[in-house]
């Protein structure tokens, strides 16, 4: 069920709110504010170390002496972790590794950590996500 509530806020803040909508084509306020609350729980749940969803993408150089070896004993030494790789040859130099992860926030950052810190890896992000369980 909907509750309608009213939300007070400054002309200015209004405004950037409303260019925030338009450039993320949100229908209507709304959404808009529903979508950037379900973020915040995200956040939350990271934060208090619960059980998360996340996707850690690394691009990496190939000819990085040994670099791929290293990846792939990390990842089996979190293999509890890890729902699915997917690996990319982008082109002759590099390619893109992207894995689904899944468990306790505190185990997916170490992970993603300790990829980011091999010598090789050109990019690397950690994009934050939810189980759902706790988002309505």
């Amino acid at each position: 069920m909907l509750k309608r509530f009213t939300v007070s806020m400054e002309d200015n803040l209004l405004d950037d709110f409303d260019s925030f909508i338009q450039d993320h084509h949100y229908q209507n306020r709304s959404e808009a504010l529903r979508d950037l609350i379900r973020g915040r729980i995200i956040e939350k749940e990271w934060q208090a170390d619960k059980d998360v969803m996340g996707v850690i993408s690394l691009v990496y150089d190939h000819h990085q002496h040994k670099l791929q070896e290293k990846v792939t004993e990390l990842q089996h030494g979190f293999h509890h972790q890890i729902v699915s790789t997917t690996h990319v040859h982008m082109d002759h130099n590099n390619c893109l590794e992207v894995i689904i992860v899944r468990g306790k926030a505190g185990v997916v950052r170490e992970l993603a950590d300790n990829l980011r810190a091999l010598r090789g890896v050109r990019n690397s992000n950690l994009s934050m996500s939810s189980t759902g369980i706790e988002l309505h």
